[in-house]
């Protein structure tokens, strides 16, 4: 566990979390950082061969933060977890550089295969809260997975996907940093159903009120 690994650590929760107010405090009292430094020492000695030792740091870990990291996920740097209760990351995951995660988030499987099961997430994408990740998948750098988001299918880069299932409704163009909204049927048909539905009810209300 490297001393500038985790001063990238530090660095990335200062660049997430405007509440965060000194090193003190992120040393002491930020879970999401406490999980990674566990989970730094689990994957080593999972990439050592050792048994048990890697699972049950793992499970201290879980205890003391909330935070669930199977020791074999490869979690790159400037890794920020916000919160944090309730994340849950599987064996397979790969992470890129400065991801952000926040509370409630699983990186979950689909499979029961000693094989490559688990999504990952390229650097810069930023996965909101409660979002779902199942599967062999890739979550392309520089995107955003929306709040309450189950993504089951490959996100490309520089995309921001949202609903469920999850669907791409935006792709930034990192040249120009502009920003093309996408058709989303699904969403479209939502607000006409929403519209609808509005109207009925004033309908109804015009009803009810002839008849008094």
């Amino acid at each position: 566990m490297g001393f500038c690994s985790v001063r990238k650590d530090i660095k990335a929760v200062f660049e997430h979390d405007p509440a965060a107010v000194s090193t003190l405090e992120v040393l002491l009292a930020y879970p999401g950082f406490h999980a990674r430094q566990y989970h730094r020492i689990a994957h080593t000695l999972f990439r050592w061969h050792i048994p048990f030792l890697p699972r049950f740091i793992s499970h201290i870990s879980r205890f003391l933060t909330g935070i669930e990291i199977h020791p074999g996920a490869k979690i790159g740097e400037g890794f920020f977890i916000d919160h944090g209760m309730g994340v849950v990351i599987g064996e397979t995951s790969v992470i890129g550089d400065n991801v952000t995660i926040y509370q409630g988030v699983t990186l979950g499987g689909t499979s029961h295969l000693r094989a490559k099961r688990h999504p990952t997430l390229g650097d810069n994408v930023v996965v909101g809260v409660g979002a779902q990740l199942i599967g062999n998948i890739t979550i392309g750098e520089n995107s955003k997975v929306g709040a309450g988001s189950v993504v089951v299918s490959s996100v490309p880069a520089n995309a921001t996907v949202v609903g469920v299932p999850g669907r791409v409704v935006a792709v930034r163009n990192p040249d120009t940093d502009t920003v093309e909204r996408l058709p989303d049927p699904v969403g479209e048909r939502l607000e006409d159903l929403e519209k609808r539905i509005a109207e009925l009810e004033k309908y109804l209300k015009r009803l009810e009120r002839t008849e008094k």
